[in-house]
């Protein structure tokens, strides 16, 4: 009965960490998600997905720096004492230490802006796309990711996909058209949105890839220069297309909405920690059936939450998706393991 009641309790420290990294992974996710609609869509916030977009990159920026602070590149220094008793200092690595010095570097950000404009199509047109579709079909939206991964891979890195992978894809493209014509309160332009965000996800992993040596292979160092150009990139867009609300809408706002807006920039912040944390504790395959696993309980609840209307071709759609894209993970996966053919 106590084993069946409390597994939890009954697990060892090792299965403790893993279901505790699965948790936090899942909690921040799913509310940073829930969070940036309520900033996007509600009389909380401010109509200006720009600025909210924007100050986002901006607490990522502080936090970054903050962090770097804290660590200064290196380890946390305790004494201990050694066999004769005698006290000396060792380098203790610490959760600050993976952060390196942070120092905007003009020639270095020239290298990294193309990968910027496409982290700002990116998580503009993802912001654009929860703003404008119901969280329900906020997955389904953007579900061609792993479709435009596959597409641009081959266009820019020519890089093939096995006749297994291409019939993954096709249960993910037939879900997604499922899942479109099904959903009751269709939007085209969130979905254009989420197609949009999906593209540009797929060139920012590929160009990722390309322009990380630029920051000696810190993926922290990468963060804080794709932010701070984010800034400078948004900034005429949002004088633009959003200079008149965001003038006349800040000075309504008090305590909640900037309390809200600071919590969405330390969770965008925080995905990253616990993404990096997930696939230590478990695996990169695992990780990608648990991102999986949360999509549909994030589908699931944003039904009950926020009332989002269920039907069967929409239901189907989610199914069809996550389905198609779990198997796309399953043949990459055991694809990557199969030997090499020496001809």
């Amino acid at each position: 009965f106590i084993s069946f009641s409390y597994p939890f309790l009954n697990m060892d420290a090792n299965q403790k960490h893993i279901a505790t990294v699965v948790c936090c992974y899942w909690f921040v996710s799913i509310s940073m998600v829930y969070l940036n609609k309520t900033l996007m869509s509600s009389s909380l916030s401010i109509d200006a997905p720009l600025f909210v977009t924007w100050f986002q990159c901006l607490t990522t920026v502080f936090i970054c720096k903050g962090c770097s602070a804290m660590g200064n590149g290196r380890g946390d220094q305790s004494a201990i004492k050694d066999g004769k008793g005698k006290e000396r200092d060792v380098k203790v690595d610490s959760f600050f230490s993976q952060f390196p010095v942070l120092d905007y570097d003009s020639s270095v950000a020239l290298k990294i802006l193309p990968l910027s404009i496409i982290f700002v199509g990116m998580i503009t047109f993802n912001n654009l796309c929860l703003k404008w579709v119901e969280v329900s079909f906020y997955n389904v939206a953007r579900s061609l990711t792993i479709v435009f991964n596959v597409v641009l891979s081959f266009l820019i890195l020519s890089s093939p996909s096995s006749p297994r992978t291409l019939g993954a894809l096709g249960i993910v493209v037939i879900g997604f058209f499922i899942g479109s014509s099904g959903e009751a309160n269709f939007s085209v332009r969130g979905t254009t949105a989420g197609i949009m965000s999906s593209v540009f996800v797929s060139l920012n992993s590929i160009f990722t890839k390309k322009l990380l040596t630029h920051v000696q292979d810190n993926h922290w160092r990468l963060t804080f220069y794709n932010n701070v150009n984010a800034l400078v990139l948004f900034m005429p867009l949002i004088v633009v297309f959003e200079g008149g609300r965001v003038m006349e809408g800040l000075p309504t706002k008090g305590m909640m909405f900037w309390s809200a807006m600071s919590l969405a920039g330390v969770m965008g912040f925080l995905i990253g920690i616990v993404t990096v944390l997930q696939i230590k504790a478990t695996s990169p395959l695992t990780h990608n059936i648990s991102g999986t696993a949360k999509a549909a309980v994030q589908s699931g609840l944003a039904f009950w939450i926020w009332g989002n209307e269920a039907t069967g071709k929409g239901v189907l759609g989610i199914v069809m998706v996550l389905g198609g894209s779990l198997t796309y993970m399953f043949v990459k996966t055991r694809e990557a393991r199969q030997p090499l053919l020496v001809k």
